[in-house]
This record gives C-alpha cells, structure tokens and sequence, in this order.
C-alpha cells in the first residue's frame, strides 16, 4: 500500500468506534455516514446524518431498518455516536460518560500559525481569553455534561483537543471549549502541567514532521486489589452525578514526513501511544515512562486506531525524535484565564 494511502487509512480508521464491524465513511454534500452491518443481514444500512452544528442523528432509514426486525418494533435504543466536525478536530462523544470518547486532530505548521502564511482578510489572531466553556447544545439535553457538574468538583475542565491547537479562527478555538470536548482532569500537577508539556511536545512535532495526527482517548484502567481481583472504579461528579471522571488519558500520535526531498510522496511513518494516570505527575518523570504500546490503547478503549499496514511500517515516534517534554512553570491564573473562571459559578 503506497504511504499516502496508509496515511488516509489511518486517519479513519478511527471512525469505527459504532461497534463490531462497524464501517463508516463521509459521503455527499449532505454529510451522510453509511454503516453498513453484516452480511447476513437484508436490511438496509443505517444512515447517520450529521446536522449543521455537528451532532450526529438517526435519520429516517434507521427508524425503517429497525421496524424490520420484530424486536425493534418501537425504536432502535443505539449506540448513538454523536460524531461531531468541528473547524480544528473531529471527536466521538460518549453519551454515557458525558465527555469525548475520543479526539482527533491534524497538527501542521499552518495550522498552527507557524507557517508564515497570511490570515484571511478580517480575521485577526485567535485569543483564548474571548473564549468560554460552553454547554453542547448539539447534544440532547438529557446527555450532555453541564457547567454545574464541574462548578466545585475539584477538577479542571480538562480540553482532549488544547485550544493552542486551534489557532486557524477564533470560531475553531471557541469550539474547544464546549464541554464536549472535555473531560474531569486534576489540575495542578497533571492538566496545568505535565499533561500540558505533553500538549506542547505534540505541537512541537510539526517541527520535524510535515503531518501530525494526534487522537487524545479517556480511560478507565483496572486496578490489582488487595484481595488479588481486578476493578474498575472512578468518580462521577455532578449533582446528581452526571460526568465520569477518566482513571487515565491516552495521547496516540502517528506523524510523518517524506523520506527524501525527491520523493515526497515516499513517506516515513512514526507512531507512539502515551498512557497517563490521571493524577499529580512530577515534573521530572520522563515521558518514555508513559509509552504503551498502540495495540493496548486500542484494546483498553475499544477502537482500531491504526490499520495493521500501518503498525507494520511505520518506525517508533521515540526512534524518529526525542521524547522529551520542556517544562514551562507559570503563574497559571495570569497565564490561562479560563482558570480564573474555573472558580465561578456557573451562569
């Protein structure tokens, strides 16, 4: 398979989150994603529509296919995957837990801003201090996480998709912070800091590589009790209880670059996974202690982030550039408003 096509693979690979065998695919003007089901099924395939806001609808051929199974006669419960396309990234939202499923983001030097490219004419620098939380109100009402389940919940309103990475408009950046691109994170020691040198070791990739892809996943690890059994646990927060609070998150980068300037369509593919708890980490802990491998995430998660092409031939991101995080200590409240405003009642 020629590397641009492993490239596209990859990148999509990811939509298949709907479950087992599930394909989905962009299609037409109307944004329509056909899934297509097993092969012994007569039905037609189910269509997900995607509305001009982003969120993800049963359209009119899923109430049909459901009526032709006797068990479904009264509507087709799901999953749902509100699929949502924002300006700067794309992103599965878990109607469950209340927070994305998973992120996913393309970082170059002009999205970024570093390429020395102009801005269209009337539309100034991007500035996070214009910028507010906001409730997702693509989302039914009933499945969305609220301003008030943060409101003195002892976490940070942790973005998957930083806002630095949104730089194109003022439009792309403000969608980051709805809250559906949002997850409990602790904040000093892990979203104020090491999970925010991780942020920037992945910008800094776009100094090296000509295209990082970058998928941001929530977690929820088991743990060995003391009584030799593994458990799942976490908190909810939210009252009543409504938003799930990820035990850990997972950075999953593929980034590539043309082996030669006279080849450019020759590539070279570098993958990585991080997995972090979600916790105060030291600043001095390395981040090579973090690397897992892809195979985990995608299992712990249930996806299928990268094909098996992939996997294949592409090299270690560790083997392709350092992976070392710079630790930049700052005045947070100064230097990040919206940590100001984490500390307000919800309006």
């Amino acid at each position: 398979m020629p590397s641009a096509a492993i490239i596209h693979a990859a990148c999509f690979a990811v939509g298949a989150v709907v479950g087992g065998g599930v394909v989905t695919a962009v299609a037409s003007r109307k944004r329509q994603i056909p899934i297509t089901t097993s092969a012994n099924t007569s039905a037609a395939p189910p269509i997900i529509e995607i509305g001009q806001s982003g969120g993800a609808q049963l359209s009119n051929a899923v109430a049909a296919s459901a009526l032709s199974s006797p068990v479904l006669k009264y509507g087709h419960p799901g999953p749902v995957p509100d699929l949502l396309v924002r300006k700067a990234y794309t992103a599965a939202y878990d109607r469950r837990m209340r927070h994305p499923a998973w992120t996913a983001e393309h970082l170059t030097l002009a999205s970024l801003g570093k390429s020395g490219q102009q801005r269209p004419s009337g539309d100034g620098s991007p500035d996070r201090s214009n910028s507010t939380f906001m409730e997702d109100e693509s989302l039914p009402a009933i499945f969305r996480a609220k301003l008030q389940d943060y409101f003195r919940s002892g976490y940070d309103r942790g973005h998957m998709v930083p806002a630095a990475d949104a730089k194109s408009s003022q439009e792309a950046m403000d969608e980051t912070f709805l809250l559906s691109n949002i997850a409990p994170q602790v904040g000093v020691g892990f979203n104020r800091h090491y999970w925010a040198y991780l942020e920037d070791w992945c910008r800094r990739l776009t100094g090296s590589f000509s295209d990082v892809y970058v998928f941001t996943i929530p977690l929820y690890l088991p743990r060995k009790d003391a009584d030799g059994k593994f458990r799942v646990t976490y908190e909810l927060i939210g009252s009543p209880p409504n938003v799930a609070v990820p035990t850990h998150f997972a950075k999953v980068v593929l980034a590539s670059r043309p082996l030669s300037p006279s080849a450019p369509d020759a590539l070279e593919i570098s993958t990585g996974a991080f997995v972090l708890p979600n916790a105060i980490i030291p600043d001095d802990a390395p981040l090579e202690s973090f690397v897992i491998p892809v195979d985990v995430v995608e299992r712990a998660a249930g996806l299928n982030l990268f094909s098996d092409a992939v996997k294949a031939n592409s090299k270690h991101i560790c083997k392709s550039t350092k992976c070392d995080v710079v630790v930049r200590r700052f005045d947070d409240a100064q230097k990040r408003p919206e940590m100001r405003r984490a500390i307000s009642a919800p309006k």
